[in-house]
């Protein structure tokens, strides 16, 4: 008897675990997203063909769909709104991912309080908890209301089994990788589940009108855990961000539908609950009654919100052959290329003989080329133990020949550290409007910033007795800071 031929249903097939291509054959490598070691072989259904159906409804000239259906409905967090484009949209999901212990399920608890009330339900599904643990967490951070309702569920059908009978108008669920569906092979959290997971509560929202919360997982590397179909089918993905040493904490969008991807909400989280900041710049200054060394303010922009932060800056003798270079809340490539060009452009001889140590304060991170001058300003200040004057900002980056070169939103930067009560700011040449009021100075290049360090100690290393870090004498320094352009 010949031998049975293999049916297209018996046959193998390949799916890249990442986005989801498929291969008849097996591959080390994807050839549509380039990850290695993600073609795995499942079973390939068998060949049909769809014929046309039934309409749900009919196709309308775009001027004639009603736009109301997708009117925004606030949180109650004001800045989860900011981010959002002013609220959740009904039959929207959203994925919140973000690492362990930042604070994503106290934020949704609080949003699942604030956002219920009579008319719209609110849904709360945790599967990494128990009700009771969550119910203490309620209790801590005051988030009950008659119209939250709470369930401790690992099964989706119990939890589609739960939208029938509660109704909501909001469904969050925490999180997507702990709940599994019997009829899928694989345990929770494995790509086949998390795909159908998704994809039910997807169907869901749309079909019911109703918002959706998913909290997600991240690797090690800071990427969002799962099949990468997962962002795709969501309507907005934001990260939570933050060092759980410190109390701010970020959520920034990274996709969103209904509104737009550079706006970033500020929360702080303490002991009684995460609260929004509408000014958080407090958390990142220092305020002092005498100016310190080594210290130097900049505004950073944190997709459109101008944030005040403050650069520390420590230099002492080392006694290793090979000194320290240590930074906190600073890109070490940044600092590393500041210390080369206030050594070779601004004349400071003996940084590379001394243990260096740069800061933020408040746990902010400074990545963006602006923060540049702050930096360098910081690092000449604390070697020669002088004093910036107060309320100076410094906002520019600075090029390797050491010029000092123009950044974006400088007048949103200005603005935003005059209403702090800034006076004194270094900028970049041609910087725009300037608030009424502020001392501007434009610099072009390093050696014209430093000229703002005043009279002041000198105690650091030698070879550099008498002499300011830009080379210049001290007797030619004024207080005020002085450039090649001071405007008012």
């Amino acid at each position: 008897m010949a031998a049975r031929t293999k049916s297209a249903k018996d046959r193998p097939s390949y799916r890249c675990t990442e986005c989801g291509w498929t291969t008849a054959k097996w591959l080390g490598r994807c050839p549509e997203c380039q990850a290695w070691g993600t073609v795995e072989e499942y079973g390939a259904p068998a060949v049909r063909t769809t014929a046309a159906g039934r309409v749900s409804t009919a196709a309308l000239p775009i001027g004639q769909v009603d736009g109301r259906q997708a009117t925004a409905r606030s949180t109650g967090v004001s800045e989860l709104d900011r981010v959002l484009g002013g609220g959740l949209v009904p039959g929207a999901v959203v994925l919140l991912a973000g690492e362990p212990g930042v604070g994503k399920s106290t934020l949704l608890l609080d949003v699942a309080a604030k956002a219920a009330s009579e008319e719209h339900r609110t849904l709360y599904v945790t599967g990494e908890e128990s009700a009771s643990q969550v119910r203490l967490r309620a209790d801590r951070i005051n988030a009950l209301h008659d119209h939250l309702y709470l369930a401790a569920e690992t099964d989706l059908a119990a939890v589609l089994g739960h939208l029938d009978a509660v109704k909501p108008s909001l469904l969050i669920l925490d999180s997507v990788q702990t709940v599994a569906s019997p009829e899928i092979d694989g345990a929770p959290g494995g790509m086949a589940q998390v795909r159908e997971v998704a994809g039910a509560l997807i169907r869901a929202s749309k079909e019911r009108g109703m918002a959706t919360l998913l909290v997600g997982h991240v690797t090690k590397d800071g990427a969002i855990a799962g099949p990468r179909l997962l962002e795709h089918l969501v309507d907005v993905v934001l990260s939570f961000e933050g060092d759980r040493h410190a109390r701010l904490r970020l959520v920034r969008g990274i996709k969103n539908r209904y509104g737009a991807t550079d706006e970033v909400g500020c929360f702080e989280l303490h002991d009684e609950g995460i609260t929004g900041l509408a000014d958080p710049s407090g958390l990142f200054l220092t305020r002092r009654a005498e100016a310190v060394p080594g210290t130097c303010l900049t505004v950073t922009l944190e997709g459109k919100r101008p944030l005040v932060a403050e650069v520390q800056a420590l230099t002492v003798d080392s006694q290793i052959p090979s000194p320290r270079r240590t930074t906190s809340g600073l890109e070490t490539s940044r600092v590393s290329m500041m210390l080369a060009v206030l050594e070779q452009r601004g004349r400071i001889s003996a940084l590379g003989k001394r243990d260096i140590y740069s800061a933020t304060v408040g746990g902010v991170k400074l990545s963006e080329p602006a923060a540049d001058l702050a930096i360098a300003l910081a690092l000449a200040s604390a070697a020669s133990d002088t004093p910036l004057p107060k309320n100076l900002v410094a906002i520019g980056e600075v090029g390797l020949a050491g010029e000092v070169r123009r950044v974006t939103g400088v007048q949103r930067r200005l603005s935003e550290a005059f209403r702090l009560g800034f006076t004194h700011a270094l900028v970049p040449t041609d910087p725009g409007k300037i608030p009424d009021g502020m001392l501007v100075t434009e610099v072009a290049d390093v050696g014209e910033a430093l000229r703002v360090l005043p009279r002041g100690r000198n105690r650091s290393a030698e070879g550099r007795s008498g002499s300011a870090p830009d080379g210049s004498s001290r007797a030619e320094r004024t207080d005020a800071p002085r450039g090649d352009d001071t405007r008012r």
